[in-house]
């Protein structure tokens, strides 16, 4: 009889509210996934003087250290309040797992039980598509700055959250 070892399966990433703790982890996060460049972004204008909704963001932690970020963040279209999800960044060795998904989901969770009606972000459509993200509802929603366009993406949270989202689309 041989006897073989066990191997302890991998223990999932703990998907949490992000906590004041966490914010230097993610900031160092964002700069890795997406550089200096991403403050020349038109998104970034939506989160300069704006405050991230607290309960609407988080963080997913390996032992302990932050591998995973998605914020959510007030804004309007026009005059209709919607949540802005941005940036959302996972450790590169980390990534093919879900984990984006996973951040996403639990952010689009919370937006709703805080009764958010929709989620607004700027992204890959294949890649959101797959979490209920559409460009049309959006297609009349205007990024400040230069944007393409066709990266706005709404997902309702309630039926008809993203109806009617026309106009600038700005900090309340």
């Amino acid at each position: 009889m041989s006897s073989s070892a066990v191997v302890p399966s991998p223990v999932p990433p703990s998907i949490l509210i992000e906590r004041p703790e966490h914010a230097r982890a993610v900031e160092v996060l964002v700069d890795r996934a997406f550089g200096p460049g991403r403050f020349a972004k038109s998104s970034e204008r939506l989160r300069e003087g704006n405050r991230k909704l607290d309960d609407c963001s988080f963080v997913a932690l390996h032992d302990g250290r932050v591998i995973g970020s998605v914020r959510l963040w007030p804004v309007k279209v026009g005059d209709q309040a919607v949540a802005f999800l941005g940036p959302l960044a996972v450790d590169a060795d980390e990534r093919k797992h879900g984990l984006g998904q996973a951040l996403v989901e639990a952010a689009c969770a919370a937006a709703a039980k805080a009764g958010w009606p929709a989620v607004l972000l700027v992204g890959d459509a294949p890649y959101f598509g797959r979490i209920g993200f559409s460009a049309e509802p959006a297609a009349r929603a205007t990024m400040p700055g230069p944007a393409d366009q066709r990266r706005v993406l709404v997902k309702a949270l309630v039926e008809g959250g993203d109806a009617g989202l026309v106009g600038p689309i700005g900090i309340p």
